[in-house]
C-alpha cells in the first residue's frame, strides 16, 4: 500500500511561500498550504500575514484549536490586526466557546467599526448566548449596510422569534423570500411565525409550499402536522408526520407528534407505540415521557400514567405542563390533595399556566369549595375553554345594581351546561333585571317556555339592545353561590300542553312503569369515553318487567347491532327533533337512568326522577361521596367505585330497580 501523500507544487521563482501556500488554499490543497505557511513563516518569523493564513487553513480543516494559536501569533505581530480577531472568534465560536468568541469579535470591531464579517459574526455568538435584544441591534446595523441580502433578514427574523416577537419575525422572513423566493428555510419560517400567531391555515400554505421548494425538507412536513393539529386536522397531521419520517425515520420529533395525532384520532396503542419509538431513539425526551402520560391516563392507566409524568419531570424540572398533567391523573384516582399540589407547583413555575388555574377550580368545585372555585373558573377564558362572546356592552359578574337594566345572559360550553346554570334567569329577573336569554338552536322551543317574561333568542338571531351581559357559567360567581345557597328550586323548565298530549298518543296506554334510558352521548366529547357505556352491558336491565325507551339519538355501531337483535326497546330517534320533544318524553317517563349527559340535566331541571350514573372521578358539578345532588333534589347519583367499573354500578342498579317498580318510588339510598 502506497503511503498518503499530499501534492506539493514547485516554489515557482515568481511567487514566495506565502503566495504559493495562498494558491494552495485557494486549490482546496489544504495541507501543503500549511507546509508553505511553515516555510514563510520560518523565513519571516514576525510575519503577521503567514500566521493568519495558516489559521484560516487549519480552521477550514477544522483544526480549531490550532487555528486559535496561529490566530494568537498573528495579534502578537500585529496587535491591530482586526482580522485575525475575528477570525479568531470564528475558530472559538466552532469550538462552543461563546463567550471568548465574542470577546474576539468584539474586538475586531473595536479595530474595525465597519467590519461586516465581524458585526455579523458578533450578531450570531450574541444570538447563541440568548443575548436576543443585543443580536437584534447588531443584524440590523448589518441590514443597513447589506439590505438586499436574504440570509441577513433571516438571520433577524430568527432573533425576532426567540424574543417571541412573531408579528416581526413574520415580516423579517418575508422579506427574506421576497429576496429570494427559492429560499425553503425562509418559506418555512414565514409558517412558523403564522403558528405562533394562531393562524395555522396561513402557516399550512407556507409549509406546503416549502416542501415544494425542497422535496425532502422533512421539517417542513413536521410543521405542517403541528398546524394541520392546531386546526384539529388529525388525520391530515398524521399523513404529514409520516412523511416528515419517511424523509427522516430518526426524527424523534416527528414520532412524538405523531403519536399526538393518533392520540387524537383515538388510536391509542399506535400512538404508545410512537411515542416508544421516540423514547428509544432519544431517552432523555421529556416531551414524549409526558405524552405517553396522557395517553396512559386517557386509558384510566392512571398508576403508570403518574410514572411517565415523574420521568419528564426527573429530566425536566421546570416542566410546569408535566405537573399539571401528573395532577390530573392524581385527580383521576381521587387524590385530591396531591393533585392540588401538582397544580400549585405548575403555577409557581409558570404563574401565568391558565390550564393549571382551570383545573385548580375543577378541583375546589369538585371538593365543594365554591367561594374560590368559581373566582378560579374565570380562567377558563385564558384556558381557551370557550371563546368568550364580544359585547361592547360591560360584562356583569354581580357588582352592578340591576334594577331598570336589561341583561343578556349568553351560552358557552355544552347543552348539559346550559340546562344546569340557566336557571340563573329567574334570580336575575328577582333582582330588577330584565333577562334576554341568547340559546343554542337545539333548546329554543325548549327554553321558549322557560318564562314569558324573558326574551329567549336562539344564537345566530339578531339580539335586542341591552345594558349588560354574563355568560352563563360566571353567574354562580355573580351570585355567590355556595353548597348552601344552590337556586335549586324545580321544575324551572316545562313542556308545553301540546307537546305533553302528543306524545301521550304516541305512546298509548300505560300498563308497566315507563323508565327513559341514556347509555351513551355525543363520540365527540372529550370525556365520552369514560362517561358512556357499552349498550351490551345493560342487558340485566331489559329482563326486568319494565317499558324502556330509548331518549338519547346517537348510537354507536356496535350498539345499532345489538338494537338490531330484539332488545325490549323502544326507540325514539327519528320523533326527537330538539329538546323540547326530549322533554315532552321525559315528562312521559317515571323514570329516568342516565349517565352525565344533557338529558341527565333535563331530567332534573323538569323535576323527573332520575338516577345519574357517574364515572369514578366524577364532573365537578356532582361534587363527591355524596347520593344527592343539591343542584337537583329529585335526582340519585349512581358512582363507580374503581375506574371503569361499570358492572358494579349496573349490578346495584338490578338489585334496587325492582323496588321502584313494585313501589313506583325512585329510591334514593
Amino acid at each position: 500500500m502506497n503511503a498518503a501523500h499530499h501534492p506539493v507544487l514547485p516554489l515557482l521563482p515568481a511567487l514566495t511561500w506565502l503566495e504559493q501556500g495562498n494558491a494552495l488554499h485557494a486549490e482546496h490543497h489544504y495541507e501543503p498550504a500549511l507546509q508553505c505557511y511553515a516555510q514563510a513563516i520560518a523565513e519571516q518569523p514576525d510575519a503577521g500575514e503567514a500566521y493568519w493564513r495558516q489559521g484560516n487553513t487549519l480552521l477550514m480543516l477544522g483544526r480549531h484549536a490550532e487555528a486559535v494559536v496561529s490566530y494568537d501569533r498573528a495579534i502578537a505581530c500585529q496587535p491591530a490586526y482586526a482580522k485575525a480577531y475575528n477570525n479568531r472568534g470564528m475558530a472559538l465560536q466552532r469550538q462552543g466557546l461563546q463567550v471568548a468568541a465574542l470577546d474576539s469579535f468584539t474586538q475586531a470591531l473595536a479595530l474595525q467599526p465597519d467590519s461586516v464579517n465581524a458585526l455579523l459574526n458578533r450578531s450570531r455568538t450574541l444570538q447563541n448566548l440568548q443575548r436576543h435584544s443585543e443580536a437584534l441591534a447588531g443584524f440590523a446595523a448589518v441590514m443597513t449596510l447589506r439590505p438586499d441580502d436574504a440570509e441577513l433578514h433571516l438571520q433577524h427574523g430568527l432573533v425576532l422569534k426567540d424574543l417571541s416577537q412573531y408579528a416581526a419575525a413574520l415580516i423579517s422572513f418575508e422579506r427574506a423570500l421576497a429576496l429570494n423566493p427559492t429560499h425553503a428555510g425562509a418559506c418555512c419560517n414565514c409558517g412558523l411565525a403564522l403558528y405562533e400567531l394562531k393562524q395555522p391555515a396561513a402557516a399550512i400554505a407556507y409549509f406546503k409550499r416549502a416542501s415544494e421548494l425542497q422535496p425532502d425538507f422533512a421539517a417542513a412536513y413536521n410543521n405542517c402536522g403541528l398546524a394541520q393539529l392546531q386546526l384539529k386536522q388529525y388525520a391530515p397531521a398524521l399523513l404529514s408526520f409520516d412523511q416528515a419520517l419517511l424523509l427522516c425515520p430518526d426524527f424523534t420529533e416527528a414520532l412524538n407528534n405523531r403519536g399526538n395525532a393518533l392520540h387524537q384520532l383515538k388510536r391509542y396503542a399506535d400512538a404508545l407505540l410512537s411515542y416508544d419509538q421516540a423514547l428509544a431513539r432519544q431517552p432523555d425526551y421529556a416531551e414524549a415521557f409526558n405524552n405517553r402520560g396522557i395517553t396512559l391516563d386517557e386509558l384510566n392507566r392512571h398508576t403508570e400514567a403518574i410514572h411517565y409524568f415523574e420521568q419528564a419531570i426527573r429530566l425536566k424540572p421546570d416542566y410546569a405542563a408535566a405537573y399539571l398533567n401528573r395532577g390530573c391523573a392524581l385527580q383521576n384516582q381521587l387524590q385530591l390533595f396531591a393533585a392540588l399540589e401538582d397544580y400549585n407547583q405548575a403555577i409557581a413555575l409558570k404563574p401565568d399556566f391558565a390550564p393549571a388555574y382551570w383545573n385548580k377550580a375543577l378541583l375546589m368545585l369538585l371538593n365543594g369549595d365554591y367561594q374560590f372555585g368559581w373566582q378560579l373558573y374565570e380562567w377558563r377564558w385564558k384556558a381557551q375553554i370557550d371563546v368568550m362572546a364580544d359585547f361592547p356592552q360591560p360584562l356583569w359578574l354581580g357588582v352592578t345594581a340591576l334594577t331598570g337594566k336589561i341583561i343578556l345572559i349568553h351560552p358557552e360550553q355544552g347543552l348539559g351546561d346550559f340546562i344546569q346554570f340557566c336557571r340563573y334567569a329567574y334570580l336575575l329577573e328577582a333582582a330588577g333585571a330584565k333577562v334576554v336569554i341568547q340559546t343554542p338552536r337545539s333548546l329554543f322551543n325548549l327554553l321558549s317556555g322557560l318564562n314569558h317574561r324573558f326574551t329567549i333568542v336562539a344564537q345566530g338571531q339578531p339580539l335586542p339592545a341591552f345594558d349588560l351581559h354574563c355568560p352563563l357559567l360566571s353567574l354562580p360567581l355573580a351570585f355567590k353561590t355556595g353548597l348552601d345557597n344552590i337556586p335549586a328550586t324545580i321544575p324551572y323548565l316545562s313542556v308545553s300542553s301540546d307537546k305533553q298530549q302528543l306524545w301521550r298518543n304516541r305512546l298509548g296506554p300505560k300498563s308497566r312503569q315507563r323508565i327513559g334510558i341514556v347509555w351513551s352521548g355525543s363520540a365527540t366529547h372529550k370525556n365520552d369515553h369514560k362517561r358512556s357505556i357499552p349498550l351490551a352491558l345493560l342487558k340485566p336491565l331489559f329482563c326486568l318487567p319494565v317499558e324502556w325507551h330509548c331518549l338519547q339519538i346517537e348510537f354507536s355501531a356496535a350498539d345499532r347491532d345489538l338494537l338490531e337483535t330484539g332488545l325490549p326497546l323502544y326507540v325514539h330517534q327519528q320523533a326527537l327533533a330538539d329538546f323540547a320533544d326530549t322533554a315532552a318524553l321525559i315528562d312521559a317517563m317515571d323514570l329516568v337512568i342516565s349517565i352525565d349527559t344533557s338529558v341527565a340535566h333535563l331530567a332534573g331541571a323538569l323535576a323527573k326522577p332520575v338516577w345519574i350514573l357517574l364515572p369514578f372521578a366524577p364532573d365537578f358539578r356532582w361534587l363527591l361521596a355524596r347520593r344527592d345532588c343539591p343542584w337537583y333534589p329529585t335526582a340519585t347519583l349512581w358512582r363507580q367505585s374503581a375506574a371503569a367499573d361499570w358492572d358494579t354500578v349496573i349490578a346495584d342498579i338490578v338489585e334496587q330497580l325492582p323496588v321502584f317498580i313494585e313501589t313506583g318510588t325512585a329510591l334514593r339510598l
